[in-house]
């Protein structure tokens, strides 16, 4: 460390790669040595409560060490590769070459680059198939294996779905195997794993997916039950403020609404909740251990959980100087009492859809009374910002839709003025991103829309909300149509991933850092378009996906990507089972 310790000097924010957190792993070198890996910075990977869990499940099995690494800034990379120096783990500060398990979280399909650069800092080889015995097995997790093709070229193996259960399953494995082909071959056969070299891709003249060999039954491993499952009751506290600084509790997983455009409402099904005594002991000792002031609950949509007013009110009691943040309240389960808990300075919302068509459109099952009501309520407590999101480029949008995002504004201003305890302006904020086809959703075959359809669509926006009080931001259209080429592609992509990062390219998810001419040559260079990913799929085409069961079946999709073009409103799964098929596995718990 000798050497390390001379970098740092050098850097911004070197306490990013000193290691020594309070309640980090001790360094206990043992017969399975697991890094974790977060390929963004640590900032970033520091709040997120996935690889928390990933390293509890771990943890479960004797002889398993595990520690962390995470993506440094340029300045700190590019001192690592002068000095001969290599990317390591925190608490270890061994290389990630030395260890035996490499497991990376994708979050992001920005990310993926980001990957590479950590695999080639760490002294690992690129590409799975040039890995030998006694090299790192680099394993993959999170939402972006719901499409893992992109990525085939660079991991031995894929977790798809829960990690509960099955990382403990492959760290046992791992023990029982005396070699690198018997691990793979045991740990293909556990729920949830797919490990590429296993299954072969049939493609056409066009190099479109016709057909698939080998292996290629994966289904995706499922914690039917967070009764007695492992999660954290400590984290670890960041040497530098993380980007969401405080405890974090996951109250449910799953989504009842089924919004049409969204991957995680779908992949995350069967609905699963914890216990209100489970969430109060877990929410008791993670303050306790840590010191965190403030409380998160999280779930794609907490307003949703049965018992939640019940679940305030013992964590109020239990956690008096705490305070509790809900950071994903929909508007139709909004209430008076969840805002008091909370230290935002403003309240944030996503009607998606400007018109109540479109809403209806992407089965987004609020009304214009919701909204009416929804900002009332928190002007009546006092708030004075807004910040409310949106997407353009929907199936079916027209520039009626657009302008109903205005008139959604213009509406909450006038409540707004009609409040007599409004102390001062009124702040709002309208933030519209692209909308993203992504797999595993009833917009899955949906097109995305081309330069001259964005910009136009910005310029309807810009006219409208050009008033006082109103700020108005989108999104970059290239960053958005790379990230449906990465999130819809097949294994081609991956010969694109790896030359764009020969080219440069890493921490994309980073404006200062993304060059997009890099990944336009990429695909050039490749023989590919962005367009061969962002056009519309034919609903009898085989998507690079299909070798998956998420348990949520096609036909399901198809169906309501049907409603969906007759503007039919599915509704919540608490409203009865909508027979998506999940439930004939995996049970629901409503």
């Amino acid at each position: 460390m000798q050497s390390i310790e001379s970098l740092l000097k050098r850097v911004e924010k070197p306490a990013r790669y000193i290691g020594g957190e309070f309640n980090s792993p001790e360094n206990d070198w043992k017969e399975l040595n697991y890094c974790i890996c977060f390929p963004d910075l640590y900032e970033v990977g520091m709040s997120n409560l996935g690889i928390r869990i990933v390293e509890e499940s771990l943890l479960t099995v004797e002889g398993v060490y595990v520690d962390h690494a995470f993506a440094p800034w340029k300045d700190f990379g590019d001192l690592l590769r002068q000095s001969g120096n290599y990317l390591y783990g925190l608490s270890s500060k061994r290389p990630l070459k030395d260890f035996d398990m490499i497991g990376f979280s994708l979050q992001y399909e920005m990310s993926y680059t980001t990957v590479l650069y950590m695999l080639d800092l760490g002294g690992v080889q690129l590409l799975a198939r040039d890995r030998k015995e006694g090299d790192p097995i680099v394993q993959a997790g999170g939402p972006c294996c719901f499409n893992p093709e992109p990525m085939a070229d660079f991991f031995d193996l894929f977790i798809i779905g829960d990690g509960e259960n099955s990382m403990a399953e492959i760290a046992k494995v791992k023990l029982q195997s005396k070699s690198r082909e018997e691990f793979l071959q045991k740990a293909s056969a556990i729920q949830g794993v797919y490990v590429p070299k296993y299954m072969s891709v049939n493609t056409d003249d066009n190099g479109r997916v016709i057909g698939f060999g080998g292996k290629h039954d994966i289904k995706k491993a499922v914690c039917d039950s967070f009764d007695g499952a492992v999660f954290p009751h400590k984290m670890t506290v960041g040497n530098v403020e993380a980007v969401f600084d405080r405890a974090v509790i996951e109250v449910m997983r799953g989504c009842c609404r089924g919004c049409r455009f969204c991957q995680a409402g779908y992949v995350y099904r069967p609905i699963r909740m914890r216990k209100v005594d489970d969430l109060v002991s877990q929410a008791v000792d993670l303050i306790d251990s840590t010191g965190f002031d403030e409380l998160s609950l999280n779930s794609l949509s907490t307003g949703d959980y049965p018992q939640l007013k019940e679940l305030l009110k013992r964590l109020k009691c239990a956690l008096p100087n705490t305070s509790i943040a809900l950071p994903s309240l929909r508007i139709d389960s909004f209430d008076g009492e969840f805002i008091e808990q909370s230290r935002k300075s403003s309240l944030t919302f996503a009607p998606e859809g400007g018109t109540q068509r479109l809403r209806d459109v992407i089965n987004k099952d609020i009304t214009e009374d919701e909204i009416e009501r929804t900002v009332k309520i928190a002007f009546d407590k006092g708030y004075t910002s807004i910040k409310l999101y949106f997407m353009m480029g929907l199936p079916t949008e027209t520039d009626e839709d657009l302008n109903g995002i205005a008139d959604v504004v213009y509406k909450i201003r006038d409540i707004y003025s009609q409040n007599k305890k409004a102390a001062r302006n009124l702040r709002i904020s309208v933030s519209v991103s692209t909308f993203i086809p992504k797999p595993w959703t009833a917009f899955q075959w949906e097109r995305q829309i081309s330069k001259e359809e964005f910009e136009h669509k910005v310029q309807v926006l810009k006219e409208k909300l050009f008033v006082k009080g109103v700020s108005f931001s989108w999104n970059d259209f290239e960053l958005s149509q790379l990230e449906a080429v990465l999130a819809r592609g097949d294994r081609r992509v991956g010969k694109v991933i790896k030359r764009a990062y020969e080219l440069g390219s890493f921490l994309d998810g980073w404006a200062e850092m993304l060059d997009k001419t890099v990944w336009y040559k990429a695909l050039e260079e490749n023989g590919l378009t962005p367009e061969e990913y962002t056009r519309e799929f034919g609903e009898d085409e085989l998507l690079a996906w299909d070798f998956m069961d998420i348990f949520v079946e096609k036909r399901y999709l198809k169906s309501e990507r049907e409603r969906a073009y007759k503007g039919k409103v599915t509704g919540s799964c608490f409203s009865g089972c909508k027979g998506c098929g999940m439930q004939k596995e995996h049970k629901c718990q409503i």
